[in-house]
């Protein structure tokens, strides 16, 4: 593997993983006061931290032969009602102990071990930690006479049902995507990946979100040094909320503006688990659907899950025909207008001729032609996203088709550009990646204006500018045009090519941990045969 190189950057020493990132100085931060043992006293801090909160419930019992006042405190809708009324009240109910000392029954450790129900329970003694439990979705019980708090696991689950992928559709293969919820899509990863060598380590971001973020690699299988590096730069976020995956992935990217997506994220847990089979770390967002996969190289946006569901073969012509309809979404347009324009001798003489007669009468050149009718067709592409889905489908076919044969029929754009358009639009689709495909897209407007400038070599030019940024590119230490620049031939085994499972031995070098015996995952060339004649 090629020597390990991270970005520089200028920031302070970053704190532990798992601990709360600094911030500024502020009232708050300087001090977080330890519960007291009385219970009005505890109860009036928290009244004044949780004012105006009108879901906050708080429920007054006494529990014990001594009737010693306690306090049930947690959010409604976040926390489950069911386990709160059916195992934390009925246990603490039923409860029936008296100190022999005569003191009353204020020990909560008591509580913890002998009476309550539950199995997820923590004691915690400080505001700061009571107010967090509460805010994700667990029971804080107080108890008079005592200075510690019990902190509850009790939250409820929220969001839609696991069910199949929108962005990643596939024909063959598993049809159950992420949801919202982080713990069902670590579930959904530990069903596929049943090892005790897969780890998930916990991070929270945002000041104000405290967004869970899990950091997943399998031990052994991972490079350590692209685990601690991603370690290392989400340790080093300090914002005010996390709402999406995308917040992390723009901040730990390795050039931010560069128009190549760095980082890969999909929804399908098949696609995460085999990346982490193969030595990727995946980064879970608590909140959204979509997981984050580190090292990414460019040939794993033109790869689809389906491609190691179907035979090899398939797969292998598959993959064919998306480089091919790359370059159409790149080139295609620019190419229209570098050949008609400069290099009219490249055409056979009757194609010349047909291309001439179409555009009789066109009232602007062609690059205004190509550009009036990408544009056009990027609007319509965007409505059809931003639509109901019923409607927005209908306003992106009919919408190209009708817009397409108005504007023949007016003389403002000759048939020969809107079969190229319409050609270009169908290429990028063919992309499986949305953000890889999106780049593109971007990018072929650079060359349309470079085609129409300087021709052909416009067209070379900005190829070898693309070129020179993608090798130069990197993901967490890894070459981004890998295995092809720097060239790895056993790499090649899955890249514009596929070969069968059973001639895939080795992991792939740049991913996986090449300093010991895990990067073979399979014996040689173990191809199953039938007996033959005489066996």
């Amino acid at each position: 593997m090629l020597p390990f190189r991270s970005r520089k950057r200028k920031k302070p020493p970053e704190p532990e993983l798992n601990q709360p990132l600094a911030t500024e100085a502020t009232p708050e931060n300087q001090e977080n006061p330890s519960l007291s043992s009385s219970l009005a006293e505890n109860l009036t801090t928290l009244q004044s931290v949780f004012a105006n909160c009108t879901d906050l419930v708080y429920r007054e019992l006494k529990i014990g032969q001594e009737q010693v006042p306690a306090l049930l405190l947690y959010m409604d809708g976040i926390t489950d009602e069911k386990t709160v009324n059916q195992d934390i009240l009925k246990s603490l109910v039923n409860i029936r102990y008296s100190n022999p000392e005569g003191s009353g029954f204020n020990n909560i450790g008591m509580i913890k071990s002998v009476f309550m129900e539950i199995g997820n329970i923590t004691e915690i003694s400080t505001i700061g930690e009571v107010v967090e439990g509460v805010l994700t979705g667990n029971v804080a019980l107080l108890l008079e006479g005592d200075a510690r708090v019990l902190k509850i696991g009790t939250k409820a689950p929220i969001g839609r049902i696991v069910s199949e992928p929108i962005t990643d559709g596939v024909v063959r293969g598993p049809r159950e995507g992420f949801t919202e919820s982080l713990r069902t899509n670590t579930t959904l990863l530990r069903r596929k990946i049943k090892d005790p060598n897969l780890k998930l380590e916990k991070v929270v971001l945002g000041r104000t979100t405290k967004t869970e973020v899990n950091i997943a690699y399998l031990e052994g299988i991972a490079n350590p040094k692209v685990v601690a590096e991603v370690k290392k730069r989400i340790a080093l976020i300090d914002v005010d909320s996390v709402l999406e995956s995308a917040y992390i992935e723009e901040m730990i990217e390795d050039k931010p503006f560069s128009i190549f997506p760095q980082i890969d994220h999909s929804e399908r847990p098949d696609k995460i688990a085999a990346g982490i089979l193969q030595g990727q770390v995946a980064i879970f967002t608590d909140g959204t659907p979509f997981v984050l996969i580190v090292p990414t190289m460019m040939l794993h946006f033109m790869q689809s899950s389906e491609d190691y569901y179907d035979r090899s073969i398939y797969a292998s012509w598959i993959r064919v025909v998306r480089f091919l309809f790359l370059n159409f979404a790149l080139l295609l347009p620019a190419l229209y207008i570098a050949v008609t324009t400069f290099h009219q001798g490249l055409l056979p003489t009757a194609l010349l001729i047909n291309i001439a007669a179409a555009r009789v009468g066109a009232p602007f050149p062609t690059i205004i032609e190509v550009l009036t009718m990408e544009v056009t067709f990027e609007a319509l592409r965007e409505a059809g996203i931003r639509l109901p889905k019923p409607v927005g489908q209908a306003v992106s076919i009919v919408g190209g088709l009708v817009i397409g044969e108005a504007a023949v029929q007016a003389g403002m754009v000759s048939p020969i550009t809107v079969i190229v358009v319409a050609l270009t639009g169908i290429s990028s689709f063919c992309i499986p990646s949305y953000s890889f495909a999106l780049a593109i897209r971007i990018l072929r407007f650079g060359m349309i204006i470079l085609a129409s400038t300087f021709g052909l070599y416009g067209m070379l030019l900005g190829l070898l500018v693309m070129q020179a940024h993608l090798v130069s590119l990197r993901s967490f230490g890894v070459p981004y045009f890998a295995p092809l620049a720097p060239f790895n031939l056993k790499d090649m085994k899955d890249s514009v090519m596929r070969l069968p499972w059973w001639a895939m031995g080795e992991r792939p070098r740049l991913t996986a941990n090449n300093t010991n015996n895990n990067r073979q995952r399979q014996k040689f060339f173990l191809k199953p045969a039938p007996p033959d004649e005489n066996g």
